[in-house]
């Protein structure tokens, strides 16, 4: 298990301004003092370097340029992978999962949980291919499936020449390069493969947790990365921001108006802006292959999942952290690659935070 960050946070009472007055404020009054304890989180490697981010501007706004400092104001947050996060949320230690994986609005009403947004992004197809950049090879949702169930087998097969005329190909072998472990971003790419693959839905479905039929699978996004940048014909999925930053090329992906579209914040904000976001519902929506021709299709967002049973003062405490994220913690988000929760979205997590608390409470 790999321990990822323990980080200063804070929050002053101005985050306020931002959600709108008096209502957000009285919900600042009323926060919780401080437990001398660590907020507990743990799950999605995906959103993991933006939680760390955001780690880092809580405690500055919660130490309000003073020198003390408190464990209270400390994220203790753990990369297991969505499964895994979800899992722990019965422990009685843990404040939040973080999951690429929407959770149904039946399923957090029958175990006492709520669930909101907290950042959106896009899975991006990284290759090892000499002379190929960055969203220059164009490949499509059947032709991943097929290389991912073992029928296409060489980067010159004519499928892929079809959509790729002007690119002089490899006769290599493909080797794909899956997750193991339980992951939310093996969800989203599972999800896209599932909604342009009748073969693949049938075979396989879209889950966090995949019997791959070919291919060499690893534990966590850091060793997908290294086994892509040492295997020449690698192909693998990862979040976008960390295939950026490891300079890896990645393909263009053909979406549900035939367009073949990078990864990145553009077409992950055309995704989101043809999905309705319903707080009744606990805002579990799929970004995946949604219609517009700039849309990224395979997009996603992440979510926290809390437990009401752990009482108001966690509850508060998990809130005022990610309050202070949609606040303060955008331009961060996106310079690592991720797209900050819509105004209007946060808007409805704040009147969802109200009125879920004060059923809690009654």
């Amino acid at each position: 298990m790999e321990r990822f960050f323990r980080q200063m946070q804070g929050l002053t009472t101005a985050t306020a301004h931002i959600f709108g007055g008096a209502l957000v404020a009285g919900l600042l009054l009323s926060m919780p003092v401080a437990m001398a304890d660590p907020i507990q989180g743990a799950g999605s490697t995906f959103a993991a370097p933006i939680i760390a981010k955001w780690a880092q501007i809580y405690t500055t706004a919660r130490m309000d340029d003073g020198d003390f400092s408190s464990p209270d104001w400390t994220v203790d947050y753990e990369l297991v992978g969505s499964l895994a996060g979800l899992m722990r949320l019965d422990q009685p230690e843990l404040d939040f999962a973080a999951s690429d994986v929407p959770v149904s609005h039946e399923e957090l009403a029958k175990h006492g949980r709520q669930q909101f947004p907290i950042v959106l992004g896009s899975v991006a197809v990284a290759v090892n291919l000499d002379g190929i950049e960055k969203g220059q090879i164009n490949l499509t949702g059947p032709i991943l499936a097929d290389i991912y169930l073992g029928k296409i087998k060489s980067w010159a097969d004519p499928a892929i020449k079809a959509v790729n005329p002007d690119l002089a190909l490899p006769d290599l072998a493909i080797s794909p390069v899956t997750r193991k472990d339980g992951s939310g971003t093996t969800f989203m790419f599972t999800e896209y493969l599932s909604s342009t693959s009748p073969e693949w839905k049938a075979a396989h479905g879209a889950d966090t947790l995949i019997k791959w039929p070919t291919g060499t699978s690893v534990e966590g996004t850091q060793d997908l990365i290294r086994a892509v940048q040492a295997t020449k014909g690698a192909i693998a999925y990862a979040d976008f921001g960390q295939v950026e930053r490891a300079n890896l090329p990645h393909a263009a992906i053909g979406n549900k108006a035939g367009q073949f579209v990078k990864p990145g914040p553009d077409g992950v904000r055309a995704a989101a802006s043809s999905t309705s976001w319903d707080e009744a519902k606990d805002f579990a929506v799929s970004l995946t292959d949604q219609p517009g021709e700039a849309a990224y299709p395979i997009s996603g967002a992440t979510f926290a999942v809390v437990s009401k049973r752990i009482g108001a003062n966690r509850i508060g405490r998990v809130q005022d952290f990610f309050r202070l994220a949609f606040e303060k913690g955008g331009k961060d988000a996106e310079a690592l690659g991720y797209v900050p929760v819509p105004p209007q979205v946060v808007s409805q997590i704040v009147k969802y935070w109200l009125k879920s608390d004060t059923a809690a409470s009654q």
